[in-house]
């Protein structure tokens, strides 16, 4: 089992054809086919399912995958650290679509400057955060915990060697256009909202209510609208009069002062966090992230 082994099977899995794959690494389509036997003798599993219509991932192949994607990001990080003249230092963090995450490191790249450090952010699902800690492509997942998700959820930390440490725990709210028709409301129930569309963040391939980004991802609700990215959310809010379901935590220096957060009636606690390796020290960039992140919340 070489490296070269598993760069040509990730390949594979992410190009869904063994032909388009054998295109990208310049090698014949037979001798891929060969990689892929021998990868599959010697780990005694089906990393793949051929079909006319293609290539499909088995279960044990996923996992296959996964493990093979850790050791490959980490050679390249130890190549780009010791066998390449590339000075920078690098830091990644993964968040759900939260402006505040988003806010924090804003503040730690204008602290340190971006002339030594390569950044990089990923807003995504929570099945892409927990996976990008796992995978070492981000130091830090920032993502919630409640008591509908917190047993399956930790049992993944657990699973993937990873921990949870809490940073904020707050109600749910609901957020809203500044001229929504209930914007003016005190407190808000789920009934009240039943005529406007409620806005959810798709939770991709894991199609779990226990991946949902927000709470009571379980009710029925009559109107609703899937999505993927945070700005859409916005949209939506003016132009449809829909809503979201919320921390409360509003940045309006990154999302303006348009839009007004409502307890909800029926709040469940949201326990806000950051997830990362179990025993891994922080970086100092993974630090002043987290040291960034605490005063916006706690201001």
């Amino acid at each position: 089992m070489t490296l070269q082994q598993l760069q040509q099977v990730i390949t594979i899995a992410d190009s869904k054809s063994m032909n388009e794959a054998a295109k990208k690494l310049y090698v014949s389509q037979p001798n891929l086919s060969t990689v892929v036997k021998d990868l599959e003798a010697e780990a005694g599993i089906s990393i793949f399912i051929r079909s006319n219509r293609g290539i499909t991932t088995t279960p044990e192949g996923e996992e296959f995958i996964g493990y093979a994607r850790q050791i490959v990001e980490q050679y390249q990080l130890l190549e780009n650290r010791y066998l390449t003249n590339e000075s920078k230092k690098k830091f990644s963090v993964s968040m759900l679509h939260y402006s505040f995450a988003v806010k924090a490191f804003v503040e730690l790249v204008k602290k340190v400057g971006m002339d030594e450090y390569e950044f990089a952010i990923h807003e995504t699902k929570t099945a892409e955060v927990i996976e990008n800690v796992k995978n070492m492509k981000s130091e830090l997942g920032i993502l919630y915990l409640s008591d509908f998700n917190e047993s399956v959820l930790t049992k993944l930390f657990k699973e993937y060697g990873l921990v949870f440490e809490e940073l904020y725990l707050c109600d749910t709210y609901v957020y809203l256009w500044e001229k929504h028709p209930l914007a003016n409301s005190k407190l808000l129930s789920i009934k009240d909202l039943t005529e406007y569309p409620c806005i959810a963040f798709d939770p991709g391939k894991n199609n779990s209510f226990h991946f949902a980004e927000e709470n009571h991802s379980t009710l029925d609700y009559r109107k609703m609208i899937k999505i993927d990215d945070r700005a859409t959310v916005l949209n939506l809010m003016v132009g449809l009069d829909a809503y979201t379901l919320c921390s409360g935590i509003i940045c309006e220096e990154l999302n303006g002062s348009d839009y007004v957060a409502i307890p909800l009636k029926e709040s469940e606690k949201m326990r806000i966090g950051y997830i990362k390796h179990k025993g891994a020290k922080l970086s100092s960039m993974g630090e002043i992230y987290l040291e960034e992140l605490r005063k916006y919340l706690s201001a």
